[in-house]
């Protein structure tokens, strides 16, 4: 029970960073698009309506207008998160190399060094550790069992190392959902400012007489520079999704293999 309740004051801890986050990365892009980018030395005449500096790529993502700082918070945002997954999958894959780890748990098992196998799981410090530490507990529990049968004793491993690994996936697949989310969200926001761009452009070709250059430009400029963010955000996401999910297919198949390992070491102990 105290191990849910942890969970769900962590779950609630994380609601919080991840909102907070957000808000720190729109905090952060407003800045630099106002201060930074929209600076009057980035644009001829000092005057940030006019035209960028000849190659001041500042002044020219300024004159993406104000969908820019949307954009630019999802970027910010995917970097945020980007670092907070690689700091926690560091710390659910541990010490050492997940493929030494197991064998030695199989070969500690195979002697039957069951507090062995737990000392090294206390070293290790990962998710599979942790996992492997709550079976192994219920290994040695079952041995001095003698009341339930062989079946029984099986399942209730089995079901140890279940709840065990329900308890690391969430920490495993957490915030995973942002960079799914900002995939789609970034091209859609682009493609907005493209089109509030070409609107723009289109209404300065419609003027009567001779077509405003200065609003032609500025339309053209937000509706690519809108166009490019966008994309490269929605990159930035898919690219750090896939990552982060091998990695995390690599852990649960290491927790599966080894708690399947474990199970059959258990039940090739048991006399019938």
């Amino acid at each position: 029970m105290s191990e849910k309740k942890g969970s769900a004051f962590k779950n609630v801890l994380q609601s919080i960073f991840a909102s907070g986050a957000i808000l720190i990365a729109f905090a952060i892009s407003c800045y630099l698009f106002i201060s930074i980018m929209g600076n009057p030395v980035n644009f001829e005449g000092g005057n940030p309506r006019g035209h960028p500096m000849p190659g001041n790529y500042l002044g020219i993502i300024y004159k993406g207008g104000y969908i820019v700082p949307l954009l630019m918070t999802g970027v910010i945002t995917l970097i945020i998160f980007t670092i907070e997954r690689i700091i926690t999958l560091s710390r659910a894959k541990g010490r050492g190399r997940l493929n030494s780890f197991v064998f030695k748990l199989q070969n500690l098992l195979a002697e039957d060094k069951i507090e062995d196998a737990m000392v090294a799981c206390d070293k290790q410090r990962g998710s599979l550790a942790n996992v492997m530490r709550a079976g192994l507990k219920r290994y040695r529990d079952l041995q001095k069992d003698k009341e339930l049968e062989k079946d029984q004793k099986i399942l209730s491993i089995q079901q140890s190392l279940e709840e065990a690994s329900a308890l690391e996936m969430p920490m495993l697949s957490r915030n995973m959902v942002i960079f799914s989310t900002l995939a789609p969200v970034s091209v859609l926001i682009g493609l907005l400012g493209t089109v509030l761009g070409m609107i723009r452009a289109f209404a300065a070709l419609a003027q009567a007489g001779a077509p405003d250059a200065l609003a032609l430009s500025t339309g053209i400029s937000e509706a690519l520079i809108n166009t490019a963010f966008g994309i490269s955000g929605s990159v930035i996401a898919i690219l750090m999704y896939n990552y982060f999910s091998s990695r995390i297919d690599s852990y649960t198949f290491k927790i599966d293999e080894a708690g399947f390992s474990l199970s059959q070491t258990f039940a090739a102990s048991l006399k019938d």
